[in-house]
């Protein structure tokens, strides 16, 4: 016999998703996209398509350029904790940066949210920061996707990924075909892991070591939780005002597979790049991952940027006066190596 459900028919709501809760979360952030908005922005959120204008005054051969990425299991951290208002900005920056490497500027963003069952607190936190990311990049957040998907997601979990459209213009693409022996490799820092290595860095930070996410650890001065969820830094307001004034032959976002394999992706035939291991400060996050897990050294440069988030490859006539630009702005900037000859390798001692 039918139950009495089945006699009155079954609903969208029965079947894990809420189109109310869906409509409430559309409405929350709707704000914090607006805020994001500038006269290029066409539409507002709740069209089929974002709609942008891009201003190309000034631009005589114009190329848009995008990036696509997730936050990776970053987010087990968000989940964890409790804490969701910074995994967005994680994902922006991320993929600003991907972008920046070619010399773009990014123009706008558009995200992605699956979710095991839509929160609308928990959806708000997420949009807050991609809006801070898109605020402080100069981008707009003019679209996005929440899809409740209770069959994929485990109960309190989600994903998160996006990707940015930049433009920039054709004769001043940086893609590290000029650089030559005798270049000089320059390393801004990074904040932490940024959104590489998560994996590995739970299972020694929650397995091996048996902390709890509100762990306070000594060497860190901050709890686990804190230390890892640190957000991914964007260089896009360091980068671009050196590219309005010098010459930089190549540059590298290091991202998943540290400074070797991202630093060998621009390096043209011909040359190597040899790091000095030893020319910029360890961070305590990483001497804490390498000492608890016991890490080989080669795995723990593999996995990890290790303290260097972004590099610029540039001519050894130009690397004072950029250094001295980024230390004038206030910012730390490291000479970490030099362009050799060589097979196309990353050299790191």
């Amino acid at each position: 016999m039918p139950d009495e459900k089945q006699k009155k028919g079954i609903t969208y709501a029965d079947s894990g998703v809420d189109v109310k809760a869906g409509e409430e979360a559309v409405d929350r952030i709707k704000q914090l996209a607006a805020a994001t908005f500038d006269s290029q922005v066409l539409t507002g959120l709740g069209a089929f398509g974002g709609f942008f204008k891009p201003d190309l005054t000034g631009i005589a051969n114009p190329v848009f350029i995008s990036s696509t990425d997730s936050v990776g299991t970053k987010v087990k951290l968000a989940f964890m904790t409790g804490k969701h208002d910074t995994v967005g900005e994680d994902l922006v920056n991320h993929c600003v940066n991907d972008i920046l490497v070619h010399g773009a500027r990014g123009l706008f963003f558009l995200d992605y949210i699956g979710i095991n069952k839509l929160v609308p607190e928990v959806i708000a936190e997420i949009v807050t920061g991609l809006s801070r990311g898109c605020r402080n990049a100069g981008l707009g957040l003019i679209g996005g996707e929440t899809a409740e998907l209770t069959d994929v997601y485990a109960p309190g979990e989600y994903d998160l990924a996006g990707f940015v459209v930049g433009l920039v213009d054709q004769d001043q693409i940086i893609n590290g075909s000029t650089i030559k022996v005798g270049d000089v490799c320059l390393g801004l820092p990074s904040n932490g892991l940024h959104t590489n290595g998560y994996s590995l860095a739970r299972k020694v930070a929650f397995e091996i070591a048996g902390l709890k996410p509100d762990s306070y650890v000594e060497e860190l001065g901050t709890t686990i939780a804190e230390a890892l969820m640190t957000v991914h830094r964007c260089y896009s307001h360091i980068i671009h005002p050196v590219l309005s004034k010098y010459t930089v032959d190549g540059m590298a976002h290091i991202t998943g597979g540290g400074i070797g394999s991202n630093l060998k992706r621009i390096l043209p035939a011909g040359v190597n790049a040899k790091i000095d291991k030893s020319s910029w400060p360890s961070l305590p996050i990483f001497d804490f991952l390498k000492k608890a897990g016991n890490i080989d050294p080669d795995d723990i440069y593999s996995a990890f940027n290790m303290g260097i988030g972004y590099i610029l490859v540039v001519p050894e006539s130009e690397a004072d006066k950029v250094v001295g630009e980024i230390e004038g702005m206030g910012e730390t900037i490291y000479r970490i190596g030099r362009i050799v000859e060589g097979e196309g390798a990353v050299k790191l001692r």
